[in-house]
């Protein structure tokens, strides 16, 4: 039974292997200024919104460490870049063949069914058991899965893309509003940062449910793009 479309599957994994790119280089770039704050500017000066208890890789960050670490922010920065551009151009592919084939409105889009307060409190209460879903699932989404990924799909993803166009000098210089409305680009940073934190913990949650619902299983039609008849038996 089709379970996956080949874009879908494609987009998945181009997604997935940026992803991990962009959390190595991320952590790398956060290691060369640690601290936070809120407005357009923010500077080892400045009184930050809050610091990260980790050393810096830069000896003019006050971290309270006595060391400091190797300086990877060249090589991170260009893979972060690299990698971005790759899922935007990825999400556009993913977005534009979801909205030509239906697929958010036929997989991802939740029936009012779905949205009742008892559909809901079963599925969040069966996730936070660990249950293993029923077989007839393998070949659709639940109420909860749904809403999760039009949030990441429609929610944090964008928001990733404005918030890292918001931090380029380069683009704030043409599009200064993209920065404003966040507050600033400093502001645009710590936004930038509580996502990408949402994101890990979609990523943890999403494959302890892959692999309770049956690795091998979910893997196959993630890479196949079907689901034999004895996984849904």
């Amino acid at each position: 039974m089709p379970r996956h479309s080949a874009i879908v599957r494609w987009t998945h994994w181009i997604v997935a292997l940026c992803f991990f790119a962009l959390l190595l280089s991320g952590v790398e770039i956060l290691i060369s200024h640690p601290r936070f704050y809120w407005g357009e500017a923010g500077n080892v000066l400045s009184d930050p919104l809050f610091t990260l208890p980790i050393p810096a890789s830069r000896r003019s960050v006050p971290t309270g460490y006595n060391f400091v670490l190797k300086d990877q922010n060249s090589w991170s920065r260009s893979l972060h870049f690299q990698s971005a551009w790759f899922v935007f151009f990825a999400a556009l592919v993913y977005g534009a063949a979801g909205l030509v084939t239906r697929h958010f409105r036929t997989n991802l889009l939740p029936g009012a069914a779905d949205l009742t307060a008892s559909s809901l409190a079963r599925t969040i209460a069966g996730h936070l058991r660990f249950e293993r879903p029923p077989p007839e699932e393998a070949g659709s989404y639940n109420s909860l899965q749904r809403i999760a990924y039009l949030s990441v799909v429609f929610g944090l993803f964008p928001l990733m893309f404005w918030t890292g166009l918001a931090m380029s000098p380069g683009f704030v210089s043409a599009f200064p509003w993209t920065a404003s409305v966040l507050g600033g680009q400093q502001s645009a940073r710590t936004i930038h940062f509580f996502a990408t934190l949402l994101l890990i913990g979609f990523l943890l949650v999403h494959v302890v449910m892959v692999y309770r619902a049956g690795f091998a299983t979910r893997m196959r039609a993630m890479v196949t793009g079907r689901v034999e008849g004895k996984d849904r038996s």
